[in-house]
């Protein structure tokens, strides 16, 4: 592959993977009180705290994989956080039958975008196109 073509891949690839991120983190901002309750009904402790700095988490990660600042701590943040939350928060094991299927969506789609965390992580080890190059690896 020519690497021009690369770097666009790569550019557009952070830009949608971090962009989304960012961005979903700022509903925990918009709609910090919907989303504590339901952190609160998940047993969550401090539940409007937790929505707020994984709203901050999720802003600064997705930011930092987009403008590559400290990419690979970003998208090792943001991996560990996915988990974390699909763990935490789409427990589809312990949930009715009729909640089930929309729990095990979202418990998939955080543990596929943990995965994809990864690997910016580890093609963030290197110089990387079109960044602030500020990385500590």
């Amino acid at each position: 592959m020519a690497p021009e073509l690369n770097v666009v891949l790569l550019v557009v690839g952070r830009v949608l993977f971090g962009g989304v991120l960012a961005f979903t983190g700022l509903s925990h901002f918009t709609q910090t009180e919907q989303m504590a309750g339901y952190a609160e009904y998940k047993g969550l402790p401090a539940p409007r705290f937790s929505v707020l700095a994984s709203g901050g988490l999720l802003i600064l990660g997705g930011l930092g994989v987009t403008v590559g600042v400290f990419p690979v701590v970003a998208a090792v943040a943001l991996a560990v956080f996915l988990i974390v939350s699909a763990v935490a928060m789409h427990d589809f094991w312990a949930v009715p039958d009729e909640d089930r299927q929309d729990e095990l969506n979202s418990f998939l789609k955080n543990v596929t975008l943990a995965g994809g965390a990864l690997v910016v992580a580890a093609s963030a080890t290197g110089t990387w196109a079109l960044s602030v190059g500020i990385s500590p690896l």
